[in-house]
């Protein structure tokens, strides 16, 4: 049982990868900011994320005029795809190269497609960020370590979706958001919430505040950065109701970070337990738990009560 479970869910450590982490995140930037200018705004920004696939990350289809195209990371072959709905193909592979080049690659293969797209070049919610067309510093690209990090993401959102499904009220698709690089999951009180204080680097506030109108209690895993250099899954509520944190969150190895004002539970701790699929489905329930009956959000009303089956 053991052996199986190290297979399907891999090793991830952030001091193995954080090279290829940073870069990786920046080139989902690119990508996700073409979604973002290109698709009608939609509530709490469910217009910018990518979606785990088969094969990677993709934007799903993203409308240009009278056509359609899509871009896809494959992991399993290391390319970028882009497709039209004209029957348009461009392929460019992933290999080390620059932010820089990788930006300019991509926009020369949508104008060669007929799709050309202008993006704001800045990098978001990084602090101290390069514009794109500038940045030679990240360069990394380790072809193993991003295949694992995508069959990671794998069993997460299958585990997220199961999680999601117990919830009738407003739930969130399960996203990649390529700002933060995390995917999410987030649950909706229903009742509007305070504005948010703002103060992401690199995103207006308003953006901020029109996300968090409303109170949730959101969950997603986080492969880490330099500031915090653990891949860890997390739980959050907004607004912070009293007594959030001090709750007993599940399996043992969760904790609350003062710090990121968030449940943490490492990767490792998943992957290493008997039953990584219970272990995570622990934690994000305990912490919706700790959430939903601190905040008195009518559960009755907004979880469903009997399973529905096929």
């Amino acid at each position: 049982m053991r052996g199986m479970a190290d297979e399907v869910w891999p090793p991830l450590a952030f001091d193995d990868w954080g090279d290829t982490c940073a870069t990786l995140h920046l080139w989902t930037q690119v990508v996700g900011k073409v979604r973002l200018v290109q698709t009608p705004w939609t509530n709490h920004s469910w217009h910018v994320p990518l979606y785990v696939t088969a094969r990677g990350l993709t934007t799903s289809m993203i409308p240009h005029g009278a056509l359609t195209f899509s871009i896809d990371f494959d992991f399993i072959e290391h390319r970028l795809v882009i497709e039209t709905s004209a029957g348009g193909v461009r392929i460019l592979p992933l290999q080390q190269r620059s932010v820089a080049d990788f930006y300019a690659a991509v926009m020369a293969l949508l104008a060669e497609l007929g799709v050309p797209v202008r993006i704001r070049t800045m990098p978001n919610e990084i602090r101290d960020a390069i514009p794109f067309e500038r940045d030679r510093q990240h360069a990394a690209y380790d072809a193993d370590k991003a295949h694992r990090f995508w069959l990671a993401l794998v069993q997460i959102d299958r585990v997220f979706k199961v999680f999601r499904a117990g919830f009738v009220g407003k739930c969130s698709p399960v996203h990649f958001f390529w700002g933060s690089f995390d995917l999410a999951v987030t649950r909706f009180s229903g009742r509007p919430a305070p504005p948010h204080p703002g103060g992401v680097p690199n995103m207006p506030d308003w953006v901020a505040r029109e996300a968090y109108s409303h109170e949730v209690s959101s969950a997603g895993f986080w492969p880490g950065n330099a500031t915090f250099p653990e891949v860890v899954f997390y739980a959050y509520a907004y607004p912070e109701p009293k007594g959030f944190r001090e709750a007993a969150a599940r399996p043992a190895a969760a904790r609350f970070d003062a710090a990121l004002g968030e449940f943490v539970l490492p990767y490792a701790a998943v992957r290493s337990s008997g039953d990584p699929d219970a272990a995570l489905l622990a934690f994000m329930q305990s912490t919706y738990e700790a959430a939903a009956d601190r905040a008195g959000w009518d559960r009755a009303a907004l979880e469903r009560q009997t399973p529905i089956h096929a």
